[in-house]
């Protein structure tokens, strides 16, 4: 039985962080509150629900009435306890109607996106809630009733917020996806992360790309395509999981690797760092200067950031040491790939302007 609240605790430099509630765990249990009070029952001031990973946990109550039109209304306030979490605090909501045949269908309503993309796991043109939520929420149901249902999801400002997330890359239009493996958010997890970058990839895949476009974010998509004309559906924003990333696109197929970006997170992939996070991972200025002085005979710098050490060379000598690192980058994931993938690099700077290369990049 879970608490009110779900305080379960994970520690992270020794601080207890709260774990909290996906959208989907959300969404089951306002359609719970909804159907309750449309089968007669009292306002719930709380529910409880199965998450998708078998638990029992309670869950408050914001609202849950019966309308004019004799359907059903429920809301929870979203608590994804300490992680930062965009949808931290929002109302999801629920409208569910008696339908007359069939049995559970599915609406999105304020601020819940539609599919227009093949890859994910939702087809073209059904609301975007995901498996996992959509298996919750059946069992929340059929928990108080057989009958079948319209089930309509909303989540009021949704549309703006999801101008924050991968959905516009994803083919998702009009509001955000309800997510969930488990129904549990887990604080500063990458779990989700992670699924949404291989949703970009698998959408790429999908569209008949076997050659993609791996950046670390903005400034490497901003370089991708101004310089190379690259198609947006080929690029995917790796972020700081590379090691993961780059094992996914073995495991799918991918024959070529164009990684565009600044050295500052993908230097640091010839010294064995995977994840790039800043809190996984040191700052590669050292390797930069001792490649420079050791390999190249350049002198750099001090300096704190890998742009403040390639600004302060002059042109031969900065496209030398770009080079040489772009290469280093470019043969620690061929090996990381034992050769399955074919791999070339192109470094940027701050201004997504083109320093350094390994390979040509396929465009």
């Amino acid at each position: 039985m879970g608490s009110a609240r779900f305080v379960k605790a994970m520690k992270v430099s020794g601080k207890p962080l709260r774990t909290g509630y996906s959208t989907g765990a959300c969404s089951a249990a306002a359609v719970k509150a909804a159907v309750l009070v449309m089968t007669g029952s009292d306002v719930p001031g709380q529910v409880e629900i199965t998450l998708a990973n078998g638990e029992r946990v309670t869950m408050p109550v914001k609202t849950a009435f019966v309308t004019h039109d004799k359907h059903g209304y429920g809301t929870i306030v979203k608590d994804a306890g300490d992680d930062p979490d965009i949808t931290n605090g929002c109302k999801v909501s629920a409208d569910v109607f008696w339908a007359d045949e069939g049995d559970i269908f599915f609406e999105a309503g304020e601020g819940v996106g539609i599919v227009t993309k093949d890859g994910l796991s939702i087809p073209k043109g059904e609301p975007a809630i995901n498996p996992g939520p959509r298996a919750m929420i059946t069992n929340a149901l059929r928990e108080v009733t057989a009958r079948p249902v319209r089930v309509r999801i909303s989540i009021p400002g949704g549309e703006e917020l999801a101008k924050k997330t991968f959905n516009p890359r994803l083919g998702v239009v009009g509001g955000l996806s309800i997510l969930g493996t488990t129904g549990i958010v887990r604080p500063f997890s990458n779990s989700a992360v992670r699924a949404s970058i291989v949703c970009l990839m698998n959408v790429a895949l999908t569209a008949g790309y076997t050659s993609l476009i791996f950046t670390p974010g903005n400034i490497g998509m901003r370089a991708a395509v101004g310089l190379f004309n690259v198609a947006l559906e080929r690029i995917v924003e790796v972020g700081n999981e590379w090691g993961y990333m780059i094992d996914k696109a073995v495991e799918k197929g991918v024959t070529r690797l164009s990684i565009v970006g600044h050295p500052g997170k993908l230097a640091k992939l010839p010294l064995g760092y995977w994840q790039t996070h800043s809190k996984n991972s040191p700052i590669a200025t050292q390797f930069i200067s001792e490649t420079a002085q050791n390999e190249l005979g350049i002198k750099t710098v001090e300096s704190e950031t890998l742009e403040g050490i390639f600004e302060a060379l002059t042109f031969s000598k900065r496209k030398a040491l770009a080079n040489r690192t772009a290469e280093k980058i470019g043969k620690a994931i061929e090996n990381r790939t034992r050769g399955k993938i074919r791999v070339s690099v192109a470094l940027v700077n701050m201004k997504s302007e083109l320093i350094g290369q390994y390979g040509e990049i396929d465009v």
